[in-house]
């Protein structure tokens, strides 16, 4: 339709990467993109770490769950809600920054992110780049919080690798648009759609582990969301804690 909507339709997650560097000035045009992103009220409660050293690449490695391509990839961007703007801005005003007692100011902090990690990597992969999200930052976050000296009311949601690709996982399948996408009201009913999209993800696997492998999504989605999250519960809600995040200590008024 358009070359922007043919780079978002042919993303792929690039684990391997080549020894060709990225630019200073290409990182700089990425951040700069997922700063004009779409945000809450224009507050911008995001700030982008690029990690440079790689000792610190290696720790973020580590502290998300020893990730090779995190250590390995030309460039490690860490994105993180931030508030501390908003709480420089209550101060300067002379108000107290109630948003960050409520369970709002993660919805706010997260969806910003979410945005603005959108914009990134589509200004990545416009550039020929290769991009992985990085979620598990936030399985152990009271490290990447020190490493970063993320000082309070910002907190780590997810990492970026870029760099040229030196694989080609090919499309990865996506739901049928039936299953997620309703009109008028929600719609219930695509559990057969579920079984048809088993088979393509398990297709999807033999290929791409030369048959060692033949997880259905169900089976991956239900595993994960059942036991397979708890490292990440288990630390999130104390690191958020520890950033001045009350998570719900603040109600309105009735």
């Amino acid at each position: 339709m358009n070359p922007v909507i043919d780079t978002l339709s042919q993303h792929r997650s690039i684990r391997r990467f080549t020894g060709q560097a990225v630019s200073e000035e290409q990182v700089e045009t990425i951040v700069r993109a997922a700063m004009a992103q779409a945000n809450w009220i224009n507050g911008q409660q995001v700030t982008v770490v690029e990690v440079l050293d790689a000792q610190d690449k290696a720790e973020v490695a580590a502290a998300a769950g020893d990730q090779k391509h995190v250590k390995e990839a030309p460039v490690l961007l860490i994105f993180c809600m931030d508030f501390r703007r908003a709480k420089l801005a209550a101060d300067k005003q002379g108000v107290e920054l109630g948003v960050v007692e409520d369970i709002e100011a993660v919805l706010i902090g997260s969806t910003d992110v979410g945005l603005a990690m959108g914009n990134a990597i589509t200004a990545a992969e416009s550039m020929g780049l290769g991009i992985v999200p990085i979620g598990g930052i936030r399985r152990d976050p009271g490290r990447v919080i020190s490493l970063l000296e993320l000082p309070e009311f910002v907190f780590p949601i997810a990492g970026l690798v870029i760099g040229y690709p030196d694989e080609d996982p090919g499309l990865k399948p996506r739901l049928p648009l039936q299953a997620v996408y309703h009109k008028g009201r929600y719609n219930p009913s695509y559990e057969n759609l579920l079984e048809e999209y088993d088979a393509q993800i398990a297709e999807y696997t033999r290929t791409r582990s030369n048959g060692a492998a033949s997880s259905r999504w169900t089976e991956r989605t239900a595993m994960f969301y059942s036991e397979g999250y708890l490292p990440y519960a288990q630390k999130v809600t104390p690191a958020l804690k520890g950033q001045g995040f009350a998570l719900g200590a603040k109600r309105a008024e009735p």
